[in-house]
């Protein structure tokens, strides 16, 4: 029988595993994230930066397996939801577990777009869109140095030695 302990969430962990890591706020200050990010990945998540489209690490990236934050050991994006947008960003239609991404309005640069930033490290990954494939009609177009890959097969023993 399956109970509120043992209920799995959508990125496979156990509901109580979500809720405990949803409420962790990972936190440093900005020489401790500087010593733990390269430039690039700092100036992208902690500057709320943006790198140029077709010029990073996973736009064109199919290897089956799931997205984590660079700032925190979250979850954030399964392949199997990564879709080609044609803009030089990854893009996603669905965060791997709702929890474990925020999003706020973000009007700078004369725009005014919904930033999503990382719930349990703060880091700023990119922009959501309402213009993206069904079932969620939504682009999360990301930047690939808030991410780091994790292939299924590692992905599975690491949602295993969490469960």
């Amino acid at each position: 029988m399956e109970t509120p302990e043992t209920k799995l969430s959508a990125c496979g962990l156990p509901s109580r595993v979500v809720i405990s890591m949803a409420g962790r706020a990972v936190q440093h200050t900005d020489a401790e994230w500087r010593a733990r990010l390269t430039p690039e990945q700092f100036r992208v998540t902690r500057q709320q930066g943006t790198e140029p489209p077709f010029r990073n690490e996973y736009w064109d990236h199919h290897e089956d397996g799931v997205y984590f934050s660079v700032g925190s050991d979250t979850p954030l994006f399964d392949s199997r939801d990564k879709f080609e947008s044609g803009t030089g960003w990854p893009s996603f239609t669905r965060p791997i577990e709702a929890k474990f991404v925020a999003a706020e309005v973000d009007e700078s640069h004369g725009m005014k777009r919904v930033e999503v930033h990382c719930a349990v490290d703060g880091g700023h990954l990119g922009h959501v869109f309402e213009d993206g494939p069904k079932p969620t009609g939504l682009r999360f177009c990301i930047n690939s140095a808030a991410l780091k890959f994790m292939p299924r097969a590692d992905y599975a023993k690491w949602v295993a030695a969490r469960g």
